[in-house]
């Protein structure tokens, strides 16, 4: 497809959002049916508040699909959960408020909308190459197990935006909790699978100033993959996600974080950012550590280390290849290669399809007690689906962005911490406990003070209520470390 001048006026929105709200780069390609469903699903899903053209259409336009497009944006997804507005009431913005040039085309062009919605539902989830989950006798899905610590309360942002940090990327993040508070940053796994408003639940908002960011090509930040995927790409490496959480500390006016949480590739750029910035962090909490090493890749992505308590997955997640494949026997030696192809296709319905199997591989390995439900909702939601995926093939295809061990070779740089707490799930077939054990060494070594917690009958999902029990226990106690030396 060819990229669209932006339009020369959009609708009239709050002020303070329409700067910060990026115009979508949108893809029409007349001989792909289902093209423009895909790219209103990702441009919905990814700006629910976007500015959308105000052209005046008229019949003489090649406007069928060019307005069929526009109306499918001006609607919100079904089930899209982590818009803008849910997180942030005071962002939403009125849709087709009627206050703009063309409004009347973009009502009348609404009813297209339904016509499609239709034919085929918006947000299918494809569950083709996703393997079924155990049993669950005992009902743990619906009803899981009680711990003595849960999540803190929901609490709204009073603070967000998009910060410009260069290489035409806008970063999403909020603020909420304490504005006088202990400062701490919540880092998202995948890479790529974005914030949400849970996210800021794992501290004490009466303690914490809570800062949450969605990464590069992540979430909220633009672009998103989902939308750009080329763009996405640039400068999209682990030093300047380093140097990202650097401007945003600055930005926030923040001199040293408390805390910085991170979970999975969270932990991994946590220890990054950590060991390149050690004066501006005095504590850390991990979970779901993964080092990044070579053997931690090929275990998860290539040789199959997981098949050994999850033979379908793995099964599922080869065959989507070999399916697909028109040289399987030189595909399978490098799965994340031939994964890579299909994720960069000019074809949208491969490009979806291969990040469902991806990412419906991952996390169907993750809870101890799998919710077909987290799973349908991540695979129908293009603007989470398909930064996960192709962010995630992208680090790892290139180790990470960093040098071959260099996490652990650089632990000497976290000597000054306060303290590290380490929460990991004993059944953890994601990231696995031998790299939080060899972290927790290398750091005893150092003579770092570390409490490294395995929690029984959890995975690795931040959900799993035995992680939660655990991370929210380690959050209070380096709430409590850190308010007796608030000047340190």
């Amino acid at each position: 497809g060819n990229a669209w001048p932006a339009p020369a006026h959009a609708m009239t929105v709050d002020s303070s959002a329409a700067a910060r709200i990026p115009r979508l780069r949108r893809e029409v390609v007349a001989s792909s049916p289902n093209l423009l469903e895909h790219w209103a699903q990702r441009t919905c899903a990814a700006h629910p508040t976007a500015l959308l053209p105000a052209r005046d259409y008229s019949l003489s336009q090649q406007s069928t699909q060019e307005l069929a497009f526009d109306a499918l944006c001006a609607v919100r997804r079904a089930g899209e959960r982590q818009s803008v507005a849910s997180s942030c009431p005071h962002r939403a913005t009125a849709m087709l408020s009627g206050k703009f040039p063309g409004a009347a085309a973009m009502r009348k062009a609404a009813g297209v909308v339904s016509c499609l919605a239709s034919a085929r539902a918006l947000g299918t989830a494809d569950l083709r190459y996703v393997s079924p989950p155990s049993s669950d006798a005992a009902g743990q899905v619906a009803k899981p197990a009680k711990y003595p610590r849960e999540l803190y309360p929901e609490i709204e942002c009073s603070e967000s935006g998009l910060l410009s940090v260069g290489d035409g990327h806008e970063l999403y993040y909020d603020v909420s909790g304490n504005p006088d508070g202990i400062p701490a940053i919540f880092l998202h796994g995948g890479p790529g699978a974005g914030c949400s408003p849970r996210s800021r639940r794992f501290f004490d908002p009466a303690a914490f100033k809570i800062v949450v960011l969605d990464q590069r090509g992540s979430g909220r930040s633009a672009p998103n993959a989902a939308d750009d995927l080329e763009a996405s790409l640039v400068g999209n490496t682990t030093p300047k996600l380093v140097e990202d959480i650097e401007a945003l500390r600055a930005h926030c006016g923040i001199d040293k974080w408390g805390l910085v949480l991170g979970g999975s590739w969270g932990s991994t750029l946590a220890l990054a950012y950590a060991e390149a910035h050690p004066d501006r962090v005095r504590t850390l909490l991990l979970r779901g550590v993964f080092l990044f090493e070579p053997s931690e890749v090929d275990y998860l992505f290539a040789t199959g280390g997981a098949s050994g308590q999850h033979p379908q997955a793995w099964a599922s997640y080869v065959k989507y290849i070999a399916d697909t494949s028109d040289d399987f026997e030189t595909e399978r030696s490098n799965l994340l290669a031939a994964y890579w192809k299909r994720l960069q296709s000019r074809d949208v319905e491969t490009r979806l399809a291969a990040a469902s199997a991806f990412v419906g591989y991952e996390l169907s390995i993750s809870k101890t007690f799998v919710d077909p439900a987290i799973i349908e909702e991540c695979l129908s939601t293009p603007s989470q689906l398909v930064p996960f995926a192709v962010m995630e093939v992208h680090y790892m295809l290139h180790q990470g962005m960093m040098t071959r061990g260099q996490l652990l070779a650089n632990v000497g740089n976290l000597a000054n911490l306060e303290t590290v707490k380490i929460s990991h799930g004993r059944a953890d077939y994601v990231c696995q406990p031998r790299s939080a054990y060899r972290l927790a060494e290398a750091l005893e070594a150092k003579k770092v003070d570390v409490a490294l917690d395995f929690v029984a009958a959890a995975g690795h999902s931040d959900t799993e209520p035995g992680l939660v029990d655990s991370m929210i226990k380690h959050s209070d106690a380096i709430r409590d470390l850190l308010q007796k030396k608030p000047n340190s």
